[in-house]
């Protein structure tokens, strides 16, 4: 199998995105930290670049604020007439979408994308007639202040002490082809302040003692410099992983800590956050869930617990499947470009070796250019009995198991021998070999590989019931057996296993896909309720219940048992308190940690209009990325009823 391969979903994911580029309009933004950096000046110079190359442009809105520069471009290019708004008695001039679509220009420049437009046109927000545009096949060229990014509205408000009140979703952002920063160091946008280049003169000193001051335009810029090298980055990140390139490129640092079930793991997220910080870095917290690991529903519990540690502490957090933890983690931080990864390395004596595997060493060994750094720690005595025995013991069935194949087929091929030649004896245990491999372990499928060879060896090679190799075709014959056996028992094992992970992944898509179509075509909240509790009970393997307000207080009102479901007292106050906080709470989670179900709003546009308790039929606790699978699907009922309360 090829590990090099690229990965089909960020190939399908480029090439829509080649698509939806070819169908709509593109979108510049000239992003800057605070006004007066220059972004309405360089909008205009590109646009003149461009129309002396034949570029059929329009200026839909520019404000030149005074200044004597821009005014200056503005008369370079056609302006679009714009149109005259009444409101509570006077003429308010906005931009004109209708005239804008009609003329149907190759380029528009649409200045302060952030504007509220005035009561009684199309859209409330300009940005919303940029997106219009280019769904209309429009290029736009725009201008947005880093404060205006609905994402970073607290940080900004914090920094200047008050509040924005006119905000850019991230989507738009998002959608923009290009980003081009327009920076300008704080001492000479107050020197441009000062010389009446951003505000009029008797505006100048009211800003420079509110917004315009030293420290809020420093860290305003800093934020801006940011959001272009996210940007930039993400960009990176989407052609790497799109052209299949597997070598780090070391654009920025990017952390990656192994995560697993014990408390050591604990200190390596701490260090991991702490290196994050002081690196000003992204980092994500990994665990490799493979059919070793997840042997006892505790061992994985620990594990999605500390993983919600990090995700406490801010880091990214991802489960992945395989067999092999190290080409798991080392495929992946290939994948998200990582730089560093933060491993802890267990301090015991070396014959314990044999018997564990040692995955620092072999990230080591297989790192190449990524920095490995290895967190040590001594292994109590409890842990190394641990270790034995769950090597020894948890897979004693399976090797009982491989001896009782390799007799099996040792007497298939004393009852067939007087009829086959010996190639065919030899398939009765390569046979034997795949049974094995079925249970994905590799220990039990190496062991019944061996004394398959053996024992054709022993029992059906001359001179027989000895263990001696006569001749060198003797000899390659075993070897061949040994090589062949050992190939396909190791296929198997993989085939089985990605086997699985697909099928888990693809019955949770499949019934994600069929709620969204089934919440669609129903109508009435009980079947609403039904068919949402029915589609959560597939993919989570849980019993679900739905409760509903009435009169200030929740009243069960659908379930998936066969049986009419009861919550005593304090069940129902974990509900109610989730109704009223809006807020997850109940197993697994920081709040209310003592019932064994999960709790989670049903949160829609005009607040909480419900709360459904999911409750595992199993011990094992919910993972990260299933918690925010389950409130997609809450969200997404909640949706529905929403529209269903509307329509009726």
């Amino acid at each position: 199998m090829d590990d090099n391969r690229p990965n089909p979903e960020l190939l399908l994911k480029k090439v829509q995105e080649e698509e939806r580029q070819q169908r709509v309009g593109k979108l510049k933004i000239y992003l800057g930290a605070a006004p007066g950096v220059g972004k309405t000046y360089t909008m205009l110079q590109d646009a003149l670049s461009q129309q002396k190359e034949g570029k059929d442009i329009v200026i839909g809105v520019a404000e030149s604020h005074g200044r004597a520069e821009i005014d200056a471009l503005l008369g370079k290019i056609e302006l679009l007439p714009r149109q005259e708004i009444n409101y509570r008695g006077q003429k308010l001039s906005e931009f004109n979408l209708d005239g804008a679509l009609k003329r149907h220009p190759q380029l528009i420049l649409m200045d302060e994308m952030a504007h509220t437009n005035a009561p009684g046109v199309r859209h409330k927000k300009r940005w919303q007639d940029i997106k219009e545009l280019m769904d209309r096949g429009i290029d736009v060229y725009t201008t947005l202040n880093v404060q205006h990014i609905e994402s970073l509205n607290d940080d900004v408000s914090h920094i200047i002490h008050a509040p924005i009140k006119e905000t850019v979703p991230d989507l738009m952002i998002e959608k923009a082809d290009t980003i081009e920063l327009v920076d300008l160091p704080p001492e000479d946008l107050l020197k441009r302040l000062r010389e009446g280049k951003v505000y009029i003169p008797e505006r100048v000193e009211l800003a420079e003692k509110k917004f315009f001051r030293k420290g809020n335009l420093t860290a305003l810029r800093e934020l801006a410099l940011r959001v272009t090298a996210e940007r930039v980055g993400s960009q990176v990140q989407l052609y790497r992983q799109g052209e299949g390139i597997q070598h780090i490129w070391p654009t920025k640092e990017k952390i990656l800590v192994c995560v697993g079930p014990g408390p050591e793991s604990l200190k390596l997220i701490r260090s991991a956050f702490r290196t994050a910080s002081h690196l000003k870095a992204e980092w994500i917290a990994v665990y490799v869930d493979t059919p070793r690991i997840k042997s006892t529903e505790e061992i994985r519990n620990s594990a999605i617990l500390n993983l919600r540690l990090a995700e406490q502490l801010g880091g990214n957090i991802r489960i992945l499947t395989g067999f092999d933890v190290v080409s798991e983690v080392l495929k992946f931080a290939r994948e998200q470009n990582v730089t560093q990864i933060i491993v802890w390395k267990h301090i015991r004596p070396r014959w314990i070796n044999l018997f564990h595997r040692n995955i620092s060493d072999e990230l080591v060994r297989k790192s190449e250019e990524i920095d490995v750094y290895i967190m040590t720690g001594s292994i109590s005595k409890q842990a190394q009995s641990k270790i034995i025995v769950s090597h020894v013991v948890i897979s004693w069935f399976v090797y009982i198991f491989s001896f009782g194949m390799v007799g099996l087929a040792t007497l298939i091929d004393f009852v067939l021998y007087p009829f086959l030649n010996s190639a065919s004896l030899v398939l009765v245990y390569i046979l034997g070999v795949i049974v094995v491999a079925l249970f994905g372990k590799s220990g039990p499928s190496v062991m019944t590989s061996l004394l398959s060879v053996l024992a054709y060896e022993f029992f059906f090679m001359q001179p027989f019931y000895n263990i001696s190799v006569n001749s060198i075709d003797d000899f390659i014959t075993l070897v061949i057996m040994l090589v062949v056996t050992l190939i396909i028992s190791h296929l198997t094992i993989i085939t089985r296993r990605e086997t699985f992970a697909a099928k888990h992944f693809e019955h949770q898509t499949s019934a994600l896909f069929n709620l969204s179509r089934q919440l669609s075509n129903t109508r009435g909240v009980k079947k609403l309720l039904a068919v949402g509790i029915k589609y959560i009970n597939e993919i989570f393997n849980s019993d679900v219940i739905a409760l509903m307000p009435e009169n200030g207080r929740l009243k069960i009102v659908s379930w998936s048992n066969s049986k009419t479901p009861s919550l005593d007292e304090k069940e129902m106050g974990v509900a109610q308190w989730v109704y009223e906080m809006r807020q997850i709470a109940g197993l697994g989670t920081g709040t209310l940690p003592f019932s064994n179900a999960v709790y989670i709003p049903l949160l829609a546009s005009k607040g909480v209009i419900g709360v459904l308790r999911v409750q595992p039929k199993t011990n094992e606790l919910f993972s990260p990325e299933q918690m925010r699978l389950l409130e997609s699907c809450a969200n997404q009922i909640a949706l529905s009823l929403e529209v269903d309360r509307h329509a009726d």
